[in-house]
C-alpha cells in the first residue's frame, strides 16, 4: 500500500512538472524549438517562475519514484535520488541569459553549476533505465520500460554530448535535447504508474521450477 501511494504520487508530481515546464517553454519569450530548454528559466518573467516550479515538481517526482523502487531496485533507486538532487540544483541555480556552455561560449560559475546539475540529472535517470532493464526484478513491465527507454535515450545522450563539443548551440541540440527530455519524462511517468500497480514486492525472479522455502520447513 505504501509503495502504491508513493508511486502514484511520483506519477502525479512528474506529470504536473512536465506540463508546467512544457507550457513555460512553449509560451515563454524564448524559442520553443532552438537553444536549451533551461533558457525558459532565465529572467524575471512569470514564465521563468513557472519553469522553476515545474522543475522542482519533477525533482520531487523523481525522488518519490526512487522511494517507490526501494529496496528491491536499490541501484536504480539510488541513481534516481541523485538525479532528483541534480534536477533540484538546476532549478535552484538558473543559468544566465542564453545558458552558455563551453567550449564555444564564455560561461560563468552559475552557468557551470546549472549545467552540471542538469547533465547529472539526465545521466542518472538514463543509467537508472539501464539498471532496471538489467535487474532481476519480477516486475517484467518495469524491465521492459527500462530497456525501451535506455535503447532510445542512450543514443540521444551521446548525440547531445558530441554536438555540444563539435557544433554548439543550434537547432540540432534543440531538437535532440527536447526529444531526450520527452523520452525521460514518458519513461519516468510510465514507470511510476507501473510501480503503483505492481503486486507483491518486485522481488527478484526465481528460476523456473524452484520451490518457495518457508522458515521451519525442509
Amino acid at each position: 500500500m505504501r509503495r502504491t501511494l508513493v508511486a502514484r504520487g511520483a506519477a502525479a508530481s512528474l506529470l504536473t512538472g512536465v506540463v508546467v515546464v512544457t507550457l513555460a517553454v512553449v509560451a515563454g519569450p524564448t524559442s520553443p524549438v532552438t537553444g536549451y530548454v533551461s533558457e525558459a528559466g532565465v529572467g524575471p518573467s512569470g514564465y521563468a517562475t513557472a519553469y522553476q516550479v515545474g522543475i522542482f515538481a519533477v525533482a520531487v517526482g523523481l525522488l518519490l519514484l526512487a522511494a517507490a523502487l526501494t529496496p528491491t531496485l536499490r541501484p536504480a533507486s539510488t541513481l534516481l535520488a541523485v538525479g532528483a538532487a541534480g534536477t533540484g540544483l538546476s532549478a535552484s541555480v538558473p543559468c544566465t541569459a542564453g545558458c552558455p556552455l563551453p567550449p564555444f561560449e564564455p560561461t560563468t560559475t552559475t552557468d557551470l553549476v546549472h549545467g552540471s546539475g542538469s547533465i547529472l540529472a539526465v545521466a542518472c535517470v538514463v543509467f537508472a533505465m539501464v539498471a532496471i532493464a538489467w535487474s532481476a526484478t519480477d516486475a517484467r513491465v518495469l524491465r521492459r520500460l527500462g530497456l525501451v527507454g535506455a535503447t532510445v535515450a542512450l543514443p540521444l545522450s551521446v548525440t547531445i554530448g558530441l554536438a555540444m563539443l563539435t557544433v554548439g548551440r543550434g537547432p540540432l541540440i534543440g531538437a535532440v535535447e527536447r526529444t531526450l527530455l520527452l523520452v525521460i519524462a514518458l519513461w519516468a511517468i510510465a514507470s511510476a504508474l507501473t510501480a503503483g500497480f505492481v503486486r507483491g514486492d518486485m522481488s527478484p525472479e526465481r528460476p523456473a521450477g524452484s520451490a518457495v522455502r518457508h522458515p521451519g520447513r525442509p
